[in-house]
C-alpha cells in the first residue's frame, strides 16, 4: 500500500526543519518527516514520522507524496557515517526515491555558503566562484552538483551560519571567558532560524525553479564584534582574543539581495544584535567577573 500523501514532506526535521515544520503545521498544513529515532517528538508536533534513514534505501520506500520537499539534512556525528556518506550518497537515495510519487514537488534544498572559498574579505554573491577552502564545503558543492543532475528544478538555499534560541556560535567557551584564538577581524555571516524559516516559507512560494539564493541577514559581523556582544548579552566574562598560527581561512561577507529582490525577504532580525537579544536575553544576576 503507498503512503498516504501529505502538503509537506521534511527530510532532516533538526534545528530548522523542526521549525519550518511548526510554522507549516500552524498554517494548517500536513507534514510528514523522515525521522530515524524521534518518532515520539515529531508525533508530539502534529508530525507525521516516517522511519527511516538516508542511507537504508529500502526504508526510504515510506515516503509519501508530497507537495513541497524540504531537504534539509545535517552532519550527525554520532552516526558513524562520513559526511560525503550523508550529504552525497543520502541526497542521491532520497532524490531516487521521491522521483516517482513526487515528480512534480517543490524540492528546497537547505545548503552552506561553506562551498565559498573567498579569503580577502570581499562581498560574495550567487555568481561568486564557489571553490571552497575546507574538504566539508567541498563535499556540499559536490551533493549540489548531484542536486542539479538529478533534480534540476530544485531551489537551493546557501544558509550563512544559523543561530537562536538554544543555538549560539560557541556561547559554552564565551561563559567560560576562554580566549577566541585567530583573526579577530575576520567576517562571520550569520541568519536567525526565525528568519530562516521565513526563507524556506518565501522559497516555496516565489523561488524560481533551478534558483540558487543566499540567505543571511545581511550583515556580516566581524568576530570579535561579535563575541563581545554575545559576551555581554550573556552576562559573561569580556571576550578575550588571541592570535594563532597564521592559517588560510575563508574571509568573506555574504550578500542577500537576490532574496530580498526576487523573494520579498526582510529579515526580522537583520543583524546578530537584535537576534542575539531575541535569543538570549539578558540574565539578571551578577555578571561574572572578568577572568
Amino acid at each position: 500500500m503507498a503512503p498516504p500523501a501529505c502538503d509537506a514532506l521534511i527530510i532532516g526535521c533538526g534545528y530548522l526543519g523542526l521549525r519550518t515544520a511548526e510554522a507549516w503545521i500552524a498554517a494548517g498544513r500536513s507534514v510528514a518527516a523522515l525521522t530515524r529515532n524521534r518518532s515520539e517528538l515529531l508525533s508530539n508536533e502534529g508530525i507525521v514520522p516516517i522511519r527511516g534513514d538516508v542511507l537504508d534505501t529500502a526504508s526510504l520506500a515510506a515516503l509519501p507524496p508530497a507537495r513541497t520537499i524540504l531537504y534539509a539534512v545535517g552532519m550527525d556525528r554520532s552516526s558513524g557515517r562520513s559526511m560525503r556518506e550523508v550529504y552525497v550518497e543520502g541526497l542521491r537515495n532520497v532524490l531516487n526515491a521521491v522521483r516517482n510519487n513526487a515528480p512534480d514537488a517543490k524540492f528546497l534544498y537547505i545548503s552552506s555558503t561553506g562551498v565559498y572559498g573567498q579569503t580577502d574579505g570581499s562581498e560574495v554573491n550567487e555568481s561568486s566562484p564557489t571553490e571552497p577552502l575546507e574538504e566539508s564545503g567541498r563535499v556540499v558543492l559536490e551533493a549540489e552538483r548531484i542536486l542539479r543532475e538529478l533534480r534540476p528544478s530544485a531551489t537551493i538555499l546557501r544558509f550563512a551560519g544559523i543561530y537562536g534560541p538554544n543555538r549560539l556560535l560557541r556561547k559554552e567557551p564565551v561563559l567560560k571567558g576562554e580566549p577566541f584564538v585567530g583573526d579577530a577581524e575576520k567576517w562571520l555571516n550569520l541568519i536567525h532560524v526565525a528568519d530562516g524559516v521565513g526563507t524556506v516559507m518565501l522559497a516555496e512560494e516565489r523561488g524560481a525553479p533551478g534558483r540558487t539564493y543566499l540567505i543571511s541577514d545581511g550583515t556580516p559581523v566581524s568576530r570579535r564584534e561579535y563575541y563581545s556582544h554575545l559576551a555581554e548579552v550573556l552576562n559573561a566574562p569580556s571576550a578575550r582574543f588571541e592570535s594563532g598560527p597564521p592559517k588560510v581561512e575563508p574571509n568573506r561577507r555574504i550578500s542577500n539581495r537576490r532574496a530580498m529582490e526576487e523573494l520579498g525577504f526582510t529579515p526580522e532580525f537583520p543583524s546578530y544584535r537584535e537576534g542575539l537579544e531575541h535569543s538570549c536575553p539578558r540574565c539578571s544576576s551578577t555578571p561574572t567577573p572578568a577572568q
